[in-house]
């Protein structure tokens, strides 16, 4: 148990789409055990957190659209609206490009309650962001990656302790520019790869061994894929894993650098 106020990122599922049984991929940054972020609610995902932490999560960063990523905001939606004490409180992070794809995706039903009378925004505080954002006095890079049409699914990392690829092909120039000290790396990562997700092979070519050994990899396919992995001296994140994370970076320091464009050196 983390007490003493240090960094941690908790995997609440690491599977692909179709992999059910190892949990839609998603983690939540701790600080001292308590959840300070969750980033991405599938359905499984919503239910690992409710199960963890007894609560529904106060913010939550999307990084896409696709379903195994954001299927559990509308059991979350419920959650929170019947919640007079936290319906518009609970903190929604997107890419304000990501926001009409999420309308279109999750709330242009014209009635998310049988009695009418609300909106599905209505249980939430809908932050649009573009480089980044600040939450609980941290400031949180956001970038684009490659998963689909241009655009349409971003990473975030916060500077000196950890980048989440979310689902994408290699990025080795965004990891270089926004993780290039001490930061975990958590990278999408199947045995196979295709034209929107990194496969082994990938990443082993796309990226040099410093880099890979700060990785940690998740979004795969079936249990057995994991000694693929490690053969090739990768980590291997599992459901309910929790990897320590180092201090960030000074946050008005980190904030500055995305604002113009510097590198952690």
């Amino acid at each position: 148990m983390n007490t003493d106020g240090s960094l941690a990122l908790r995997f609440l599922g690491v599977g692909n789409a179709q992999a059910v049984e190892l949990g839609s991929a998603a983690v939540v940054l701790e600080r001292g055990d308590v959840p300070l972020l969750m980033i991405d609610c599938g359905h499984e995902a919503f239910s690992a957190y409710l199960e963890r932490y007894g609560a529904v999560p106060d913010a939550v960063f999307i990084t896409h659209a696709h379903f195994d990523h954001i299927g559990g905001l509308e059991r979350l939606f419920y959650r929170v609206f019947f919640d007079t004490a936290r319906r518009g409180r609970v903190k929604l992070y997107a890419a304000a490009e990501l926001v009409p794809i999420l309308q279109q995706r999750i709330a242009n039903y014209p009635s998310p309650l049988a009695e009418g009378g609300a909106n599905f925004w209505d249980a939430f505080q809908l932050v649009p962001v573009d480089r980044g954002f600040w939450h609980a006095g941290c400031w949180f890079d956001v970038f684009a990656v490659r998963h689909h049409l241009p655009r349409t699914a971003f990473g975030i990392a916060l500077r000196g302790s950890f980048l989440f690829t979310g689902d994408t092909r290699p990025i080795p120039e965004w990891i270089a520019f926004h993780a290039d000290g001490a930061e975990l790396i958590a990278h999408d990562c199947g045995l196979q790869g295709n034209p929107s997700h990194t496969g082994l092979d990938d990443l082993l070519a796309a990226y040099p061994a410093e880099t890979r050994a700060r990785m940690v990899v998740y979004h795969y396919a079936r249990d057995e894929d994991r000694a693929a992995f490690a053969r090739a001296g990768l980590r291997v994140a599992v459901a309910g894993e929790v990897f320590a994370l180092a201090p960030a970076m000074d946050a008005m320091q980190a904030a500055t650098l995305a604002q113009h464009g510097g590198r952690v050196r």
